[in-house]
């Protein structure tokens, strides 16, 4: 019997929203398994893009469900799931009615389809208000980071990012921007509508620039000019950073323990020109053979700041997860403190909208390594970001609404005096 066209791009986004909540995956690393099978880009696409969707909506989409049967589903009830996948289709991914169904309803053979038919029937009929304008984000996150500050968040939550470019050569910021149809919100930045296909935009075998948000430019952006100097990018692939500080005129030692993304840092650095020495080691363990002027310690993170772009973070984050990384956190900079010269600045960052890896981390440096704070100026950052009255950064993705938003960082920077 012939399948329904459609059915395996389905039944993959099933396979990653499965891998996030039974086995507490990342998209990212949900992909390989779940689109195994899968050669068309197109279709690739398409899956991540329904999976995204119902991770991006789900407190919305749940309360919709039970709004709409009597029954209980458990959250991981495969019924709840394909309910799920098939409202965020119909409502964020204009997919018609009639194909939602002819694709949604064989992920249940042997199930109830006739409840899922009456619940997406019930729920799109003519009229229907669907979901709102802002997402909710899950309640365990709203108890974390407070009613007021998750609802400032919301807004920047609703759509996947735009494109962000990082530059080699700044000077060309302006007359680049107009050339690929982009604005710019700081010198060596471009911004560019989603969708954007990366490898197909002008100058990219070239080299000349490479994509990176803008949030996550900030903090090389705070060591300034190299002018030869030396520097430690810790945790350094897939490169972005290593780029910015070589471009800035740096000497970039760039360290990181994973040979798969220390080969994407080798790759950018051959496409751009740019010179960096890549170290691939545990930089728990590693000794270097000389101090450094700058050290960038971009830590590993929950990442929960990256949620607009990858939504799992929203639901697969909790308080083991944080602590962790915590514990991990200080001891990579309690050891990069040592490998400081007199006079070298650390900036310590995290893509985390979590305070005990950002503030709270902060306020440990400031009591425990002997460093002194050499406070953020409102000049070193784009228009619309200010620092804290700490002199530290702290961004989200509710923040330059109007220019498209941002990833959420928390920045902060020491001198060895």
């Amino acid at each position: 019997m012939p399948q329904t066209p459609g059915l395996p791009v389905r039944r993959a986004a099933l396979r990653l929203l499965d891998a996030v909540f039974r086995r507490g995956e990342t998209l990212e690393q949900a992909e390989g398994a779940a689109l195994g099978e899968m050669r068309k880009a197109p279709d690739r696409a398409l899956a991540k893009a329904i999976a995204g969707e119902t991770l991006r909506w789900l407190t919305d989409l749940d309360a919709l469900i039970d709004s709409a049967t009597k029954q209980n589903l458990p959250d991981d009830a495969k019924a709840r799931m394909v309910l799920r996948l098939m409202l965020a289709q119909a409502w964020r991914l204009d997919t018609p009615p009639h194909a939602v169904i002819a694709t949604g309803l064989p992920l249940l053979a042997g199930g109830p389809r006739r409840l899922a038919h009456g619940v997406f029937s019930a729920l799109v009929k003519e009229g229907a208000a669907g979901l709102s304008a802002v997402p909710t984000l899950p309640e365990a996150v709203r108890a974390r980071w407070g009613e007021e500050r998750a609802a400032a968040i919301a807004p920047g939550l609703a759509f996947p990012p735009e494109l962000d470019l990082a530059l080699k050569d700044a000077s060309q910021t302006q007359s680049r921007a107009v050339a690929m149809g982009g604005i710019t919100l700081a010198p060596g930045h471009i911004r560019l509508p989603r969708g954007a296909a990366v490898e197909s935009l002008a100058d990219f075998k070239a080299g000349d620039w490479w994509v990176q948000d803008l949030a996550a430019s900030l903090p090389a952006r705070l060591l300034g000019a190299g002018e030869g100097r030396s520097a430690l990018d810790l945790c350094a692939a897939p490169g972005g950073k290593t780029m910015q500080l070589a471009a800035a005129g740096w000497k970039v030692t760039a360290l990181d323990m994973s040979k798969r993304r220390l080969d994407l840092l080798k790759d950018n650095l051959k496409r751009t020109g740019l010179k960096a020495s890549p170290v691939r080691a545990n930089a728990l363990q590693w000794e270097p053979k000389h101090r450094f002027d700058a050290i960038l310690i971009d830590a590993p993170c929950t990442a929960t700041g990256t949620c607009r772009r990858h939504p799992d973070v929203l639901h697969r984050i909790g308080p083991r997860q944080i602590a962790e990384m915590v514990e991990l956190q200080r001891a990579l900079v309690a050891r990069a403190a040592e490998w400081l010269n007199p006079g070298g600045v650390l900036v310590y960052a995290v893509c985390s909208l979590e305070a005990e890896e950002g503030e709270e981390q902060a306020a440990w440096i400031d009591a425990s390594l002997g460093l002194t704070p050499q406070p953020i100026m409102a000049d070193e950052l784009p228009a619309g970001l200010a620092p804290t009255p700490e002199g530290w950064l702290r961004t989200h993705p509710g923040m330059l609404a109007d220019q498209g938003g941002l990833d959420g960082f928390f920045v902060a920077r020491w001198v060895r005096v």
